[in-house]
């Protein structure tokens, strides 16, 4: 880990309004079938965040995995808590199936819920432990979606979190600025802009670190064909409109070359891990009392 920081808040701004949300959720739809086979990196990163529940002291009655995917946290985190409802949200409906089809079948705690994180369809102060594996960085407007985060988590409640950092496929980024003036690379915020935008959305005793970590591919071609199969789509209102010619693609191939290494051609991740707190209520008991056993974990959506 590269280092640590606390922060005091700052007002935060949302970012490009052109992020293309409907775009970005059929993407996603796109690559269900794809998805697991392509996502050893992001496996990688929810195994690091998952290992952290270990290292705190939670037993959560009700969990929420915002952009679960196929579900291989909200598995995980089913196995860690085996006494909790743990639900699980994403905005592709295909890959929500796909997780619903993992579940068990019979007496099963895990509940299934096509959803926006810009627009959480739970009540207020539903989840003890909010657990999110790289969502953030493909939500529109971060305060939003903090803020939604932030209202669903109970009171003492944590949001525990990954999300990319603007030096993520910085080699790519680099290779297309030699070819072409458009954006092909999707922007992310930084730590301190996190931070902030937590503090920002009302959590407390707010902790991140980063860390970077590298992927290597063969070819161009390998880099492109993984992130396709994830979903990872140019979403940006500023992205190329027309098709990738032969031309322009051995030019971003030459351009790329430069960075290879003895281990192949490198694409850089830079991963910001987090966690942060919801205050009690003033005057509430520091122990909440669990909901009862027969609880319908229905009631947890609006109405």
């Amino acid at each position: 880990m590269d280092f640590v920081a606390r922060y005091s808040g700052r007002l935060l701004m949302s970012r490009d309004p052109g992020f293309d949300r409907g775009w970005l959720r059929a993407a996603f739809e796109r690559a269900t079938s794809s998805y697991d086979l392509a996502a050893g990196f992001q496996r990688e990163v929810a195994e690091r965040l998952l290992e952290r529940t270990g290292l705190i002291r939670l037993q959560p009655a009700r969990v929420v995995d915002v952009g679960a995917g196929t579900g291989y946290c909200t598995r995980a985190l089913a196995r860690r808590y085996r006494k909790s409802e743990i639900f699980a949200v994403d905005i592709a409906a295909s890959m929500l199936a796909a997780a619903r089809g993992e579940a068990p079948r019979f007496f099963s705690r895990q509940h299934f819920t096509c959803g926006d994180a810009e627009q959480m369809p739970f009540r207020t102060g539903a989840f003890d432990l909010v657990f999110s594996s790289l969502t953030l960085q493909w939500c529109a407007n971060l305060p939003t979606t903090l803020g939604e985060l932030w209202r669903v988590c109970a009171p003492g409640g944590l949001f525990l979190f990954t999300t990319l950092g603007p030096d993520t496929l910085r080699e790519l980024r680099d290779a297309w600025a030699l070819v072409d003036h458009y954006v092909h690379v999707n922007d992310f915020m930084d730590l301190h802009v996190v931070g902030d935008a937590l503090v920002a959305a009302g959590f407390i005793d707010v902790v991140t670190d980063v860390d970077r970590m590298i992927r290597n591919y063969p070819d161009i071609l390998a880099l492109m064909r993984n992130l396709k199969n994830l979903g990872a789509h140019n979403v940006n209102a500023h992205r190329p409109r027309h098709l990738l010619g032969r031309s322009r693609l051995e030019r971003l191939r030459q351009a790329y070359e430069e960075h290879r290494t003895p281990a192949g051609l490198p694409a850089s991740y830079e991963v910001i891990f987090g966690h942060a707190w919801k205050p009690m209520a003033p005057g509430s008991l520091a122990v909440r009392l669990q909901d009862s056993p027969g609880r319908q974990a229905a009631a947890l959506c609006r109405r």
